[in-house]
C-alpha cells in the first residue's frame, strides 16, 4: 500500500514537474528575448521549483555540499538522473552543459540551453563530438560560465560501471581551467527510468578543485577515483552499498 501511495505521489510529482516546465517557458520567453541573462533566471526558478515540489510532494529532499564554484571553471559531474543536473544548475550562477545534439529537438529545452550556452554535440560520432566539443567551447557561442560535462558521457545507473572518457581530459588541457570534480548519490532515489521516485536526502558534493596544468592522463585518474570514492560513499549514506551492487550486477552479466 506504501509503494503504491509513493508511486501515485511520484507520477503526480513528475506531470507538473514537466507542465510547470511549458508554463515557466511560456512566462518568461518574452523576457529572455529581449535579455540573453534572463534565460539563467529562468532556469534558475525551474530547477529551484522542482527542489521544492520533490520534497513537499515525495519527500525527496536535496542539498549541495562543498564550495559551490561561481568563477570559469569546468564542472566534471557524476550524472545518474536528471536530478543531478537539477541540483546543480539551481546553484551554479552560470552553468552550461556540453550536451547531445538530439536534445536541441527537445520542445523549451534545446532553445534554452542554447539561451545558457550549452555545447551540443554529436555523441555517436567520438573524433568529431571532441572537435564539435572544442570548437564550440571555445568559438564565442558559448559565454563564460561554470561548463558542467559528464567524464562517463551519459547517466549512468549506481550499480552500473562505466569508463570516463577522454574528452573531459582535452577540455581541461586545452583550456586552461581549474576543474571542480562533483560527486552525487541522487540515482539511489530518482532511476534513469521510471517514475518511482524514492523519499531521502539527495546530495551534490563540490569536491575540492584540481588546478590547471596536470598531465591529462593523471587529471583523468584523479577525477575518476575523486568522484568515484565520494560517490559511493554518498551513496552508502543513503544506505546503498554500490560496490557490492556492481559486483552483483557482474556476477548477473557473467552468468547470461
Amino acid at each position: 500500500m506504501r509503494y503504491a501511495v509513493q508511486w501515485i505521489l511520484s507520477l503526480l510529482f513528475i506531470i507538473q514537474m514537466y507542465l510547470m516546465m511549458a508554463l515557466m517557458a511560456l512566462f518568461f520567453t518574452p523576457w529572455v528575448l529581449v535579455q540573453t541573462d534572463a534565460a539563467f533566471t529562468a532556469v534558475h526558478s525551474y530547477c529551484r521549483w522542482v527542489r521544492w515540489t520533490a520534497r513537499v510532494m515525495v519527500g525527496l529532499r536535496s542539498e549541495i555540499r562543498g564550495e559551490v564554484p561561481t568563477d570559469e571553471v569546468i564542472i566534471a559531474s557524476k550524472h545518474q538522473s536528471f536530478f543531478d543536473i537539477i541540483i546543480l544548475v539551481s546553484e551554479t550562477p552560470r552553468p552550461k552543459f556540453i550536451m547531445k545534439k538530439e536534445l536541441l529537438r527537445a520542445p523549451i529545452l534545446g532553445w534554452y540551453a542554447l539561451r545558457i550556452g550549452c555545447v551540443p554535440v554529436d555523441r555517436g560520432k567520438r573524433g568529431q563530438a571532441i572537435a564539435q566539443m572544442m570548437k564550440g567551447v571555445k568559438d564565442g557561442r558559448s559565454r563564460p560560465g561554470q561548463l558542467i560535462i559528464y567524464p562517463q558521457g551519459t547517466r549512468t545507473a549506481p550499480d552500473a560501471t562505466r569508463s570516463y572518457k577522454i574528452g573531459t581530459g582535452l577540455l581541461y588541457d586545452q583550456l586552461g581551467q581549474d576543474c571542480v570534480p562533483a560527486a552525487a548519490n541522487v540515482g539511489v532515489f530518482w532511476p534513469r527510468h521510471g517514475i518511482y521516485r524514492k523519499p531521502g536526502l539527495a546530495v551534490v558534493e563540490f569536491l575540492p578543485r584540481i588546478k590547471a596544468g596536470l598531465p591529462v592522463q593523471e587529471f583523468m585518474a584523479r577525477v575518476e577515483e575523486e568522484v568515484e570514492t565520494a560517490s559511493d560513499r554518498l551513496m552508502a549514506e543513503a544506505g546503498y552499498d554500490a560496490p557490492a551492487a556492481r559486483a552483483a550486477r557482474q556476477a548477473r552479466e557473467a552468468k547470461a
